[in-house]
C-alpha cells in the first residue's frame, strides 16, 4: 500500500506497520507504544515500533471499545461505545466501571482525551439509537470526568464531537465537529471547565475523523473522504498532506521515540462495511517534520 506524502521537510513513504485489523480507532501514544482500540474485534491493542502486537484488553459482548486515555499513574481508561460508561483498567488486569455517565450522555460514548491531571473529556454522539445516521448535528455534548469519577457537561450543542486532542501547554481543547467541517476550539480553565468557543479551523469542503496536536499546536486531520491526512493551522491554511489511496484514515497518532512518526489508522473496504461490521484496518506510519505536542 503506498501512499504520497507531501511534507514541508520532503518527500516521505508511508510504511505498513500492523494489518487484519477490523476496526482500529482512537489511538494514543504512551509509555513508548501506540495503544488502539479494535472497535468491533472488542479489544484494546498496544503496538511497538517494530509492529509486535499485544492485545491488553478483550471485552465481553456487548462492550465496544472507543476513546482511550490514560491516568497519571498509568491506568487506561476506556470509553464504552456500547453503553454510557467509562471503564478503567486496574494493574492486575481486573476492569472497573471509572464513571457511570448515564442520564449524561445522550447515544452512544465516542472519542475521548485525558490531561495530565487524570480529567477525561468524553465525547457523547446526540442520538440515543446506537443504530441511528450519525451525526445529528447540534445535539452532541462533551463530558469531563474527573480523577474521582465524578461527571459533568462541559459542552453541549455540539456536532458529533470527535477526536479530542489537548495543546501541548494544557490550556487549549480542540475537537472535530461533523458535519460542521469545522474544528472547534475551547480553552481549558484551572477547574478543567472549556470556555471561549470558536471555530478553531474550517475545512470545508473537507470533513475531519480523528485528531493529533504537534509541538506547534498544528493539527494533523484525517479526512476519509478525501483519502487524506491533513495538517491544518489554526485559522485552517494546510501546511502538509498525506494522501492514501484507497483507504479511509479515521484516526491518526504523533509518536515514536522522537516523536516524529505519525501513525495512520484508515480502513481498507469502504464505508459501507463499518456499517455492516465487516470492516478491515491497518495501521501505517510516516515520519514528519513536527514532533508530538504531549503524551498520548
Amino acid at each position: 500500500m503506498d501512499g504520497e506524502v507531501a511534507l514541508r521537510g520532503g518527500a516521505a513513504r508511508l510504511e505498513l506497520v500492523a494489518e487484519n485489523l477490523q476496526f482500529a480507532e482512537c489511538p494514543r501514544w504512551h509509555d513508548g507504544k501506540l495503544w488502539f482500540s479494535d472497535i468491533f474485534a472488542r479489544r484494546v491493542i498496544r503496538l511497538d515500533e517494530t509492529g509486535r502486537a499485544e492485545t491488553m484488553l478483550q471485552l465481553p459482548e456487548p462492550d465496544l471499545p472507543a476513546g482511550l486515555g490514560f491516568l497519571p499513574d498509568g491506568r487506561l481508561l476506556l470509553a464504552n461505545l456500547a453503553r454510557p460508561v467509562v471503564l478503567r483498567l486496574e494493574a492486575d488486569g481486573s476492569v472497573s466501571t471509572h464513571a457511570d455517565l448515564t442520564g449524561l450522555a445522550v447515544g452512544p460514548l465516542n472519542d475521548m482525551v485525558v490531561d495530565r491531571w487524570g480529567r477525561a473529556y468524553v465525547g457523547a454522539s446526540g442520538t440515543d439509537d446506537f443504530d441511528a445516521p450519525r451525526p445529528l448535528a447540534g445535539t452532541g455534548s462533551i463530558i469531563r470526568v474527573d480523577p474521582d469519577g465524578t461527571a459533568r457537561v462541559v459542552a453541549s450543542e455540539m456536532d458529533a464531537p470527535n477526536g479530542p486532542v489537548i495543546t501541548a501547554d494544557g490550556g487549549r481543547y480542540i475537537v472535530a465537529s461533523v458535519p460542521a467541517r469545522q474544528l472547534t476550539g475551547f480553552d481549558i480553565g484551572p477547574d478543567g471547565s472549556l470556555s471561549r468557543r470558536r471555530i478553531w479551523a474550517d475545512l470545508a469542503p473537507g470533513t475531519s475523523d480523528g485528531l493529533t496536536v504537534d509541538a506547534e499546536d498544528g493539527v494533523w486531520t484525517c479526512w476519509p473522504q478525501g483519502e487524506q491526512c491533513r495538517r491544518v493551522v489554526e485559522g485552517g491554511e494546510v501546511t502538509d498532506v498525506i494522501t492514501l489511496p484507497g483507504r479511509m484514515p479515521v484516526a491518526a497518532c504523533l509518536g515514536g521515540a522522537d516523536g516524529h512518526s505519525l501513525f495512520v489508522l484508515s480502513i481498507t473496504t469502504g464505508r459501507a462495511s463499518i456499517a455492516e461490521r465487516r470492516s478491515r484496518s491497518v495501521v501505517e506510519r510516516s515520519r514528519v517534520d513536527v514532533p508530538a505536542g504531549r503524551a498520548g
